[in-house]
């Protein structure tokens, strides 16, 4: 899933750089209260889509498709839907959901205000084309220090998750770690991802992410399982060379992620019998 970017976006790691914050390598248990009856509840979510092409060049939907789905998932798992916000690069397509401008200043912008109000942990997820530079956002680039430097601003001292769905994503791995963050992404760093057809309904790493939360009870459980899937899936479809999804999980978080136990949707009573 590899398509290069246009300017790049270096002018904006110096200004990101500059006013980071102290930040802790330890992680928060989740508050067990009345309130807030998942552990999700206070945690802010950004997931955007990157790009509107597929590797041939000619327009898809699997970004948006998964852009649109991962959100209403986290719903699903616990997330509040106010404190999780989407970015498209063509959002005046989804006038119902209403997704911000894929652009850099602003989706650190939305997850800096998000975190601000819902104080408990962050996650961000994007779904894009990827180069050994970084992700692709529309025309640019977005290198993984920028993203670091981005994740560490908004949610600092606090429980992250990170999801890179884009060929070469393995690159993020590295200058993301911390002591309360996850990491999974959709490749190894020198290996490309699978699914972005015209056609393709969602990438591979995205569809094993969406079918992988119905039965997961937490993001460690969710990671493995999507690493799983898509082995699996590319083993079916003969794609090759495998991809090797990357999961990386930080010393501080590691023992408290059980407790975010995902929440699962009230069943729907079924209708009487006539």
């Amino acid at each position: 899933m590899r398509r290069t970017g246009g300017r790049r976006i270096a002018g904006l790691i110096l200004g990101l750089l500059l006013p980071l914050f102290a930040v802790s390598a330890s992680a928060q248990a989740p508050a067990q209260s009345s309130a807030y009856p998942s552990p999700f509840k206070n945690w802010a979510a950004v997931v955007v889509a990157g790009d509107w092409h597929a590797h041939s060049g000619e327009p898809t939907e699997a970004f948006d498709n998964a852009r649109r789905d991962v959100g209403a998932t986290l719903v699903d798992l616990g997330f509040s839907r106010p404190a999780i916000r989407q970015f498209s690069v063509r959002p005046q397509r989804y006038p119902t959901i209403r997704p911000g401008k894929t652009e850099l200043d602003g989706i650190h912008a939305g997850l800096r205000g998000l975190a601000a109000v819902n104080t408990s942990g962050c996650l961000f997820y994007v779904t894009s084309h990827g180069a050994p530079e970084g992700v692709v956002l529309d025309e640019d680039i977005l290198p993984p220090p920028l993203l670091a430097a981005m994740i560490d601003d908004a949610c600092p001292n606090r429980a992250s998750i990170v999801v890179i769905s884009a060929c070469f994503s393995g690159v993020f791995v590295a200058p993301l770690q911390r002591g309360d963050r996850m990491i999974l992404t959709a490749s190894r760093p020198d290996r490309t991802s699978f699914g972005c057809g015209e056609d393709d309904e969602y990438p591979y790493f995205d569809d094993c992410f969406l079918s992988s939360a119905k039965t997961a009870h937490d993001f460690a459980a969710l990671g493995r399982a999507v690493q799983a899937c898509v082995a699996r899936k590319e083993r079916e479809t003969g794609s090759t060379p495998a991809s090797e999804p990357q999961l990386w999980i930080g010393p501080g978080l590691r023992p408290l992620l059980p407790l975010y136990a995902f929440s699962r949707p009230t069943p729907k009573p079924l209708p009487p019998r006539r």
